[in-house]
């Protein structure tokens, strides 16, 4: 549990911040208002209903589809999807059969691609 929880909290501190550095938006929860482009929001809000609905596999398969385009707003979408399953309850997750682990790991994949590994490492040494 106490694993579960520091996980948590670093997952929400490597979106916090990755979004203060790398798009100047300081945001305490971010949402969907971060968003400019109407297309982005749109497609960011799909992925958190496929989330809401428990198709969290399928959600992180179209954010992988999205992210290939090396956008960097694209990132955002990433960002704002992890954050929203980090929201999440464990009970949700674990009846979705998804973990914080997950979670940690889709968040550094995000970070990774977007070509900041050495501050993914360094920030996200939990293991």
């Amino acid at each position: 549990m106490l694993r579960q929880d520091y996980i948590t909290r670093m997952v929400q501190e490597m979106v916090r911040m990755l979004l203060k550095l790398m798009f100047g938006i300081e945001a305490e929860s971010p949402d969907l208002e971060m968003f400019r482009d109407a297309q982005a929001r749109e497609r960011t809000e799909r992925l958190l209903m496929l989330a809401d609905e428990g198709r969290i596999d399928e959600a992180e398969n179209e954010l992988s589809d999205i992210l290939e385009s090396c956008v960097p707003e694209h990132m955002q979408t990433g960002l704002l999807f992890y954050w929203h399953l980090n929201e999440k309850d464990d009970a949700f997750l674990e009846t979705h059969d998804f973990s914080r682990e997950e979670i940690r790991d889709g968040l550094e994949q995000v970070v990774k691609d977007s070509g900041m590994a050495d501050l993914a490492d360094a920030f996200l040494e939990i293991r």
